[in-house]
């Protein structure tokens, strides 16, 4: 029961990390980057390969960067927090009571 166990845990982990494969390119500077494999990209970094607490399979390397623990984007730093809303500078009017249309009924 054990040995099942620990191999659906195997897979779950496994199919946590979505990966994507990377194709081989030349940077800006010249260097060379060679084709390899990456987790596919999100808002959070628990599961990429560098992040403490996980290891890379095709390297054995541990992650050494500290988790986010959260969904966190480039795009969202640049987000400006929202405002409080401002005071009106006059006040607001109280409305006029509803007038009903039927009479009131008498139980």
């Amino acid at each position: 029961m054990k040995r099942i166990l620990a191999v659906v845990l195997l897979i779950s982990t496994a199919s946590a990390f979505a990966q994507v494969h990377v194709r081989g390119y030349t940077k800006k500077d010249g260097t060379y980057v060679a084709p390899h494999e990456r987790t596919a990209p999100n808002h959070t970094n628990l599961d990429n390969y560098s992040t403490r607490g996980n290891i890379n399979p095709y390297t054995g390397k541990e992650g050494t960067k500290e988790p986010d623990y959260g969904y966190q984007t480039q795009r969202a730093t640049t987000i400006q927090p929202i405002q409080p809303a401002q005071p009106t500078q006059q006040p607001i009017q109280p409305t006029q009571p509803m007038q009903s249309a039927q009479p009131a009924r008498r139980f």
